[in-house]
Parts: C-alpha cells; structure tokens; sequence
C-alpha cells in the first residue's frame, strides 16, 4: 500500500503501464524505489488514473515461475482511490494494527 503521484500512462500490448512516483510507503512486503512502473493487465483504463492526479494504492509483486518478470501489479478491481489526508490517516491506523 502507498501513496503516488501518476506521472504518465501508457498502453503496453493488451496491459496499461503507469509511471508512478512514490511519495508515502504504508504496508510494504517488497522494497518500492522513489519511480516505479504499476501494471494493468487491461486497456480499458480501469480503474481510471490521471496523469498529474494522487492515489492511495494497493497493488502487488508479480514474479513469474522463470523469474525473468518482476513487477507491481495494480489488479482489475484493486484498491485504487484518490489520496486525502483523511485515508492517509485510515491506512496508517490500519497498518498498526495488522
């Protein structure tokens, strides 16, 4: 889970490819670096991500059985909202206790 700040979108084949800066770190099982790539394995621009716009993430490490693919994945469906102070918050007091 953290909070980034849509750089660019782009379509990749049949997946979406966001660059993404990484402001805040909530819940971190993988080390995320200050610019990462979050994949969409869709086209259809959802969930939907402005370029310029701030979001509350949840998305996930997905490593192939070859190991030659190491990405986050933001799956269709994911936790993806608008980041405000007040989720910020939720999350941090989420993270306490789990």
């Amino acid at each position: 889970v953290f909070h980034g700040r849509i750089l660019a979108r782009r379509v990749v084949g049949q997946e979406t490819r966001y660059e993404v800066e990484v402001a805040a770190r909530y819940r971190q099982r993988f080390p995320l670096v200050a610019r990462e790539y979050v994949w969409v394995p869709s086209t259809c621009g959802c969930p939907a991500l402005r370029e310029g716009g701030e979001y509350l993430l949840m998305a996930r490490r997905h490593v192939n059985h070859e190991h030659t693919l190491n990405r986050i994945l933001l799956q269709d469906g994911g936790y993806a909202r608008p980041w405000t102070a007040r989720e910020a918050r939720l999350v941090r007091e989420a993270a306490r206790h789990c």
